[in-house]
C-alpha cells in the first residue's frame, strides 16, 4: 500500500504540538492544526481507497 498506519499516527503527532499551542490561547497555531486537519483527511481518503483497492483485488482471487 502507498499509505501507511505509521504514517498516520506520525501526521497526527506533528500536529499535536500546534493543537495544544491553540489551546493556550495561539491563533497563529490554530490556523496551522486546521491545515495538518485536512492533510490528515486527504491522506486517510487515499488510504481508504488503497484498503478498498486491495479487498477489491482480493475477492477476484
Amino acid at each position: 500500500m502507498a499509505t501507511s498506519w505509521e504514517s498516520l499516527k506520525g501526521m497526527v503527532e506533528a500536529g499535536s504540538s500546534d493543537y495544544y499551542k491553540f489551546m493556550e490561547g495561539n491563533n497563529a497555531a490554530g490556523t496551522r492544526v486546521r491545515k495538518s486537519l485536512m492533510e490528515i483527511k486527504k491522506y486517510c481518503d487515499q488510504m481508504r481507497k488503497d484498503i478498498q483497492d486491495e479487498r477489491n483485488s482480493r475477492a477476484e482471487k
